[in-house]
């Protein structure tokens, strides 16, 4: 009976899928009459996808960093799939809290809202208050010492006073964010997968398909959508980012607060700050603009050239500012009450801090092996020296599948496009990294040269990075940058 239920599930998600995304693959051939009619086809599919669910979000949202295999209209179209989704209803939040820790949950969390401050597809997240305490004495105790919750230990220092009047209420509470799974999903997602696997296998059949190696391409998906459906993943993303950004004081993360991490729920420390969008108006300091673009190149460079280990997810929604942004003319704290029902808790503010980048949803992250790893470095070294042949010899050397008809045509525009970038600029660092690469991805979907999933993962990151980088500062020189870790990269090759 299980297994009837099963297929009866996979048949009517088949059948909604079908009827959703079949009229448009019929209406395709028409879509390449004109660049209008492609555009409209291209506004259908996303929304299509943005009404199927998670897993074809997410598979959108992947595709659209995956600029060697599909056009860039297609890339352009589908990174607009950030969007919020209906949050879950509070009663199964509820459910899987108890399942987690337990049905005195209540004594270690405390919320002033039911209400979710954000719901992604697949996930929503609350802004609670976690009693250290309660959680585990030696537990609280290492936290307490950590450098990132002194701020907030600080704040309850100087809350004190308003405590004064009720001493028992005075408790080690601090903000939290609670990320929790939306009810239903593992199951649609792994129906979603299997339905993936079995159409790549059927498309693969088709001529010019072939190539493209869908099975592979499902595969690696298959990897990031089940390290999204379990919050432990990226628990230990954020763990290892901020070990790798110990000593760097201006770039954070949020803490996961062990043991609250579950498969379905991640609890971790809440950063009041601001999105980085906010700093792009004109009326923002260009000398402020300047630090914040500095500091997110040095951030992405330290991430690719030095650990080797890159949030994959930089849009702009997933990076945040806090510190001293804007200059106020009070200087006093801020201060805010939160009635918990039973308790009174007081938030104050500092008004001056360490100006710093937060980096929010680690789940999806680059790495790449050793020998990877040397060809990149020796991509940017040969793009930085103007070597475009060398370029494209060294993308062939580790492309994932390749079907280049004619290699010598293949390195003659490769070198061409890589001296015209520098030939259509007066200095280096006027040479826009973004535009250049986005062309080199045009070449390789033309010549069918796809690359290692990670690599065209972490040549996205820069891609992004860079623009919002040059949008709060047109002189952004990622290149001049990148060259004293390229140089020191060779010389420890040599000795």
């Amino acid at each position: 009976m299980w297994r009837l239920g099963l297929a009866v599930r996979l048949g009517l998600r088949a059948c909604g899928l079908l009827l959703r995304f079949g009229p448009l693959l019929l209406l395709y051939p028409l879509s390449r009459l004109s660049p209008r009619l492609g555009g409209l086809w291209l506004w259908l599919l996303r929304r299509a996808a943005e009404t199927a669910g998670p897993t074809c979000i997410k598979l959108g949202q992947w595709a659209s960093t995956r600029r060697d295999l599909f056009s860039e209209a297609f890339c352009t179209e589908f990174s607009k799939l950030h969007v919020e989704v209906s949050p879950h209803p509070w009663g199964h939040t509820d459910e899987l809290l108890r399942k987690a820790f337990g049905e005195d949950w209540r004594g270690i969390l405390k919320f002033s809202s039911q209400e979710p401050v954000g719901s992604g597809c697949v996930a929503q997240v609350y802004k609670a208050y976690a009693d250290l305490a309660a959680i585990a004495g030696s537990q609280a105790g290492e936290l307490a010492r950590r450098s990132m919750l002194r701020s907030a230990f600080k704040a309850w220092e100087m809350a004190e006073p308003f405590l004064s009047a009720n001493p028992s209420s005075a408790r080690h509470l601090i903000p939290v964010a609670i990320k929790v799974l939306h009810p239903g999903l593992v199951h649609q997602v792994q129906m979603d997968l299997f339905l993936m696997k079995m159409g790549s296998r059927i498309i693969e059949l088709l001529p010019g398909f072939k190539w493209l190696s869908l099975t592979e391409i499902v595969e690696e998906f298959e990897k990031l959508m089940i390290q999204q459906i379990d919050l432990r993943y990226e628990a230990r993303n954020l763990e290892r980012f901020r070990q790798n950004f110990l000593d760097i004081d201006f770039v954070k993360f949020p803490t996961p607060l062990r043991p609250l991490v579950t498969t379905d729920v991640l609890v971790e420390t809440f950063e009041e700050s601001e999105p980085i969008s906010q700093y792009l108006h004109a009326e923002i300091g260009t000398e402020l603009r300047q630090r914040l673009a500095k500091m997110g190149m040095d951030m992405l460079l330290k991430m690719v050239f030095v650990d080797n280990f890159v949030h994959a997810d930089l849009h702009p929604g997933n990076i945040l500012v806090q510190g001293m942004a804007h200059i106020s003319a009070s200087s006093k704290e801020q201060t805010a009450m939160v009635d918990l029902c039973d308790m009174l808790v007081v938030e104050v503010q500092p008004p001056h801090g360490q100006l710093c980048l937060v980096l929010l949803d680690a789940g999806i992250v680059a790495e790449l092996q050793t020998a990877d790893m040397q060809n990149f470095r020796a991509v940017f070294t040969a793009v930085v020296q103007g070597q475009g042949e060398r370029v494209a010899e060294l993308i062939l050397h580790h492309a994932r599948a390749n079907q280049c008809q004619d290699i010598e045509q293949f390195k003659a525009e490769m070198a061409e496009l890589v001296t015209k970038a520098r030939g259509n600029t007066i200095a280096l660092g006027k040479l826009q990294v973004a535009n250049l690469l986005s062309n080199v991805f045009k070449l390789l979907m033309t010549h069918k040269v796809k690359l290692e999933s990670n690599f065209a993962s972490i040549i996205f990151a820069i891609m992004v990075l860079e623009g919002l980088g040059r949008s709060l500062d047109p002189e952004l020189d990622i290149l001049q940058a990148a060259k004293p870790l390229l140089i020191k990269t060779a010389a420890s090759v040599l000795e």
